[in-house]
């Protein structure tokens, strides 16, 4: 049968044999002749992944006394929670301060009483587990603050107590916490929230409300005269290299949600990550209506792919040389029954956020297949098709299949479909890229890397990429096409491409003069307005038609 641990501190053998044998019936005894010995269990025994209920300690002993032990005992990760109670025989006003004020929790006299001392024994150890539970359900085991479900109780209370008064929630986080463990060490990391916490204590005094939810994230409940004291810059300052920032949600209805009041605050600093100089941002109705948008659109998703609301259309890619028609992209369109056109620039990020874009890239692949489908039934001459495969997809080992699966079911060649992919795909997770990468083109499908130049690093990638076509992005080719031949890296990136059998399109050329200075640096495709915009299927089989009537 299990039992709790008790550690006996008494440098005198019958005191010590004495209290193991009134203890032993209902604990596990352990015993040391002096501080010193004690410290050294204490740290065996939670090395062992053991714990000790109680300590029964003796204040005259050699080596170490039990004012020194208490002392220490304060300082000691593993004993510091260890409730004391000091045995002696010495017992006046004096003994019972200085014990007290040394850490200690209760006394018992000498000579021992078998049946008090088993009470005592019994009821501080029952009522430090009954306080070490409330703790738990409580506080936030790292920093000593709330946890989120008090904080939530705490809100709900304070409302209670105060219904008139203005309250505001604020919620800060660390920008880049992650990178600062990775750089320094969870030790670290862990080193750094303490000190966020102490320093709210300090700021806002130690009867704020107060939370740490998970990693770096912390809320606080501030009243109307918390909140005009506070100011974001002084609350909380650690060092120049680590950056602070602060969300606002004032409570103006108090019948919603506190998770939704949290939300909002979270939103409010959520979105401006990154953005240099500014550090406090607060919530408002134009981030509300922004929220219930992208709720709307969420929702939408699985009926607007099943009422087919979202459609496809294709931006043509021509010959830098002789403006041939040689393939064109597929882009998607959103035409919301409620909304009408939704941006691809507002919906995608979106999907990918929460992770349902595949169902929409889904949907646009078999599109895809059935207009090719379509156009080849009606005899015009195919040109390749590029679709974007989003970082999600390119981590299925199952897209080969899906896409050979796709060519059989509308008996389209694989060497009629482009598979883009993002070039900060590439960067952030290679070598499963560049593995499905491969298997594609076992198949027969061509690969090309999308917003190649779009601010990462795959200059230095480029002995690895398993890939058939760059695209140039489109800011990258209009900022050096803007340069003088000589000051551009345009040339130098597209002859690299070449060397390695690799082909190049630039995205977005809207004028002759860039269209002029690619074909100068020998670029093979182009995109853009000064050829042609994206247009519908229809439109697109028109310019399928024109390649039969110039064949």
């Amino acid at each position: 049968m299990w039992k709790r641990k008790i550690l006996v501190v008494e440098d005198n053998e019958i005191n010590r044999e004495m209290l193991v044998d009134i203890l032993s019936s209902e604990y596990d005894v352990i015993t040391a002749s002096n501080g010193k010995e004690a410290l050294d269990v204490i740290k065996n025994v939670y090395q062992n992944k053991e714990y000790i209920s109680l300590i029964l300690l003796d204040i005259i002993m050699p080596i170490m006394d039990g004012y020194t032990f208490l002392k220490k005992l304060k300082d000691d990760e593993y004993g510091a929670l260890i409730p004391v109670v000091v045995t002696t025989s010495n017992v006046n006003e004096v003994d019972e301060v200085l014990a007290l004020s040394s850490g200690a929790t209760d006394f018992i006299p000498k000579p021992y009483k078998a049946k008090i001392i088993l009470h005592r024994v019994a009821n501080i150890i029952k009522l430090r587990e009954h306080s070490a539970l409330i703790n738990q359900v409580i506080y936030d085991k790292l920093t000593g603050l709330y946890n989120k479900d008090y904080f939530y109780q705490q809100i709900k209370n304070s409302f209670v107590r105060n219904d008139l008064e203005p309250f505001y929630i604020v919620t800060l986080n660390i920008e880049n916490f992650k990178f600062f463990n990775e750089s320094f060490g969870l030790k670290a990391g862990d080193n750094l929230l303490n000190e966020i916490a102490k320093k709210i204590r300090n700021y806002f005094g130690n009867d704020v409300v107060a939370a740490r939810f998970t990693a770096d994230r912390f809320f606080l409940l501030l009243n109307y005269n918390q909140y005009q004291a506070f100011n974001n810059k002084e609350a909380i300052e650690i060092s120049k290299s680590i950056i602070i920032r602060w969300g606002v949600y004032e409570i103006v209805d108090k019948t919603i949600p506190v998770e939704q009041m949290c939300d909002r605050a979270s939103l409010a600093v959520n979105s401006i990550k990154g953005q240099y100089n500014k550090y406090i941002n607060c919530y408002d109705d134009n981030m509300r209506k922004a929220l219930l948008r992208e709720k709307m659109l969420l929702d939408s998703i699985d009926e607007a792919i099943e009422n087919k609301q979202f459609f496809v259309y294709f931006q043509p890619k021509y010959s830098v040389y002789n403006k041939e028609l040689i393939g064109a992209e597929a882009l998607v369109r959103w035409n919301h029954p409620r909304l009408g056109m939704v941006s691809p620039g507002e919906f995608i990020p979106l999907f990918e956020k929460y992770g349902v874009i595949s169902n929409l890239d889904r949907f646009v692949w078999e599109e895809v297949f059935i207009h090719l489908s379509n156009y080849k039934k009606k005899g015009y001459k195919l040109v390749p098709v590029s679709m974007n495969v989003s970082r999600v997809d390119a981590y299925n080992s199952y897209l080969s299949d899906i896409f050979l699966n796709l060519t059989k079911k509308y008996d389209i060649e694989p060497k009629y479909i482009h598979l883009e992919i993002t070039e900060s795909a590439y960067t952030k997770s290679p070598k499963q890229i560049i593995k499905t990468s491969i298997d594609l083109k076992k198949q027969g499908f061509s690969i090309e890397m999308d917003d190649f130049g779009s601010g990462y690093s795959s200059l230095n990638m480029f002995s690895m990429l398993e890939v058939d076509v760059i695209k140039l992005d489109i800011d990258f080719v209009q900022n050096e096409t803007s340069k003088s031949i000589d000051r551009s890296i345009l040339g130098d990136v597209i002859n690299m491409a070449h060397r390695m059998n690799i082909r190049v399109v630039a995205e977005g050329v809207e004028t002759n003069e860039q269209l002029n200075k690619l074909r100068m640096v020998n670029c093979d495709f182009v995109q853009g307005y000064l050829l042609k915009k994206p247009i519908p299927s229809d439109e697109f089989e028109n310019e399928l038609k024109k390649l039969l009537i110039f064949a």
